[in-house]
């Protein structure tokens, strides 16, 4: 199992910036991607970004050049730096893992919201 921690949500104005925060724990070791997905309100769960093991960086459209992912191997942890945010941007962010064995195994967090006022 892996757990998976966000912190660093919040309320912001339009053109602000928030940091995201996933500390996981657990059984991490065969982690491919990590990433981060968020689910505005009365819509669905959408990818906002994605690393792998390998260091590839997968990004939408709507969030290129304003949002970046990092991480940190030796903390576990897996960053979203969110800057020029947009009202619609506001939604609860997850954290995201996933194995791929004989089957593909995925996790998430608890979620964190962003608001962004304009």
């Amino acid at each position: 199992q892996v757990q998976l921690v966000e912190s660093g949500g919040g309320l912001v104005q339009a053109g602000g910036s928030l940091r995201l925060s996933c500390v996981a724990s657990g059984s991490i070791f065969s982690i491919n991607v990590m990433g981060w997905y968020r689910q505005p309100p009365g819509n669905q769960r959408e990818l906002v970004a994605s690393i792998s093991n390998g260091g590839i960086i997968d990004y939408p459209d709507s969030v290129k050049g304003r949002f970046t992912i990092s991480r940190d191997s030796a903390k576990n942890t897996v960053y979203l730096q969110m800057n020029s945010l947009k009202p619609e941007d506001t939604a609860v962010y997850y954290c995201h893992a996933y194995k791929l064995g004989y089957v593909r195994y995925d996790y998430w967090g608890q979620g964190t919201q962003v608001t962004v006022s304009s």
